[in-house]
């Protein structure tokens, strides 16, 4: 039996073939979920072009509109997916976005509007998911009940040019153990993957990304790939089927182990 047979899957954040969030998508098709993907704003005609690449893996569907900024597409979101499945059984936030001055440029450059901007896309549109998808999520008719996974990028360092992306991290991690504690008592579980850095369109954003590639491999113990996010995926996939039923309130490290090296 496929780990994730039988599993009703949103999967957020796909815009290309090179994003993490395809990667995910794409393997939880092969374990045998079925999936569902969100889009929003201009980047929606990108999520229903690559969705199209996912069809050799089964069927997505219409793509659901999703902005995190916007309460009512949220509503509509929620509505959608209980037509479509009448249920949730895993929930994937990929979803993070920073104005300019957010990053590159130091603690001091951003106006607050900015960081406010960031801050809502990046981090407490963990909370805005999963508190409109509770009721979906408190239906899941798997061994364990459902899983949020969301991905992140070590909130435990400062890290050269990530800057307030960094702190939105922090507040990402810090927010999913408050969400975990929260909703566990309805069999939910909440955890993160801190990935190892990954080249894909939001990667390039960040100004001075190629400091990451040049040193990550260095520093990792069992090196690392930044053309490579299937190790990613592979965790991301285990983290919503019933075998890490136990874990919650976790931050699972892909990254090669360059976390936890001085």
């Amino acid at each position: 039996m496929r780990l994730l047979e039988n599993h009703r899957i949103l999967v957020t954040g796909v815009l290309t073939d090179d994003s993490i969030a395809f990667g995910i998508a794409k393997r939880a098709l092969e374990e045998g979920a079925t999936v569902a993907l969100s889009g929003a704003g201009r980047g929606i005609s990108l999520t229903q072009r690559t969705a199209r690449k996912l069809a050799a893996f089964g069927d997505v569907g219409e793509i659901i509109e999703l902005d995190v900024t916007n309460p009512d597409q949220i509503a509509a979101a929620v509505t959608a997916v209980d037509e479509r499945f009448g249920r949730l059984d895993g929930l994937v936030h990929a979803i993070g976005y920073a104005p300019p001055l957010c990053l590159g440029s130091g603690m001091f450059a951003a106006p607050f509007s900015d960081v406010a901007t960031a801050m809502q896309i990046s981090t407490y549109s963990l909370a805005a998911l999963v508190g409109a998808f509770r009721p979906l999520l408190q239906k899941a008719e798997v061994t364990g009940g459902a899983s949020v996974v969301a991905l992140d990028f070590d909130g435990t360092r400062a890290y050269p040019m990530y800057d307030w992306m960094g702190v939105m991290k922090a507040g990402l991690e810090s927010l999913g153990r408050y969400i975990a504690r929260e909703v566990g008592s309805d069999q939910i579980r909440v955890n993160m993957v801190a990935a190892g850095p990954v080249r894909t369109i939001a990667a390039k954003s960040i100004p001075g990304f190629s400091v990451f590639e040049d040193t990550w491999t260095e520093r990792a113990p069992l090196g690392w790939d930044v053309n490579d996010s299937s190790a990613v995926a592979d965790t991301t996939v285990a983290l919503l089927s019933p075998l890490l039923r136990g874990t919650t309130a976790s931050i699972i490290h892909v990254d090669g182990g360059a976390h936890a090296m001085g």
